[in-house]
């Protein structure tokens, strides 16, 4: 049995756990709430993000960016990325937050922009499939901005689900999500320089014609997707 002259240590190491009881509590009360808003967040972000990055498409960016800048140095491609990216931001923010006035206000609809775009894509294509180059090594700015920077990176589908997604959502969470996508696709298009260097200058003009194709047919389905827009054609 024990005497007096414990009670006092045991008194105080039962008052030091009920304490540390009472802090770990505490500590779990308060972490708890925030677990809901940010599950919340991730759930209206995921809608958001995985249908611009459909949209966007940047893991199909590194051939096209290898087709259209044959001939540039690594220097030019890089400068070329920084204004492809920077015009497809700019032309997304734009769209929107101002999408339907410029569209409304000019009497442009989506599928006559998503034929323009395809049209020019398809001109591209052909003239580096006939002539062997789409650009000349000086006017790395010129296909920087069309058609990488647009229609490709921010394109009649990242333009119009730019607009459905400003409809659905909440206005920030939509630019998180473009911003993420954007971020995306310059790290990928980056990566082309990589591409290159296993490569060499060879094989990319030997896999240049190739992707030019490829070029061509998604030019060609951006074209009959617009004339489906604007009711020409019924694609099934």
């Amino acid at each position: 049995m024990e005497g007096p002259a414990h009670r006092p240590f045991h008194d105080l190491e039962h008052r030091e756990e009920t304490v540390r009881a009472f802090e770990l509590r505490l500590t779990v009360h308060s972490i708890q709430p925030s677990i809901p808003l940010v599950s919340a967040w991730f759930d209206a972000f995921i809608p958001a993000f995985v249908p611009l990055f459909i949209a966007i498409d940047a893991l199909a960016l590194p051939p096209v960016i290898l087709s259209l800048s044959e001939g540039l140095t690594v220097q030019q491609r890089r400068h070329m990325v920084h204004l492809a990216i920077l015009t497809a931001l700019l032309v997304g923010l734009v769209f929107l937050f101002f999408g339907k006035l410029i569209l409304t206000l000019m009497g442009i609809s989506v599928g006559s922009f998503a034929i323009a775009g395809g049209l020019i894509l398809l001109i591209q294509s052909i003239r580096n499939m006939t002539i062997g180059r789409m650009i000349e090594a000086v006017k790395e700015e010129m296909v920087a901005i069309v058609p990488i920077g647009t229609p490709l990176l921010a394109g009649p589908a990242t333009i119009t689900t730019l607009l459905l997604l400003a409809d659905q959502q909440s206005i920030k969470v939509v630019v998180i999500a473009f911003l993420a996508n954007v971020l995306l696709a310059w790290t990928i298009c980056l990566l082309s320089n990589r591409l290159l260097k296993i490569m060499g200058q060879g094989g990319l003009r030997a896999v240049s014609r190739v992707f030019s194709l490829l070029l061509a047919s998604i030019a060609v389905n951006m074209i009959l997707r617009g004339m489906d827009m604007v009711g020409i054609i019924t694609l099934p």
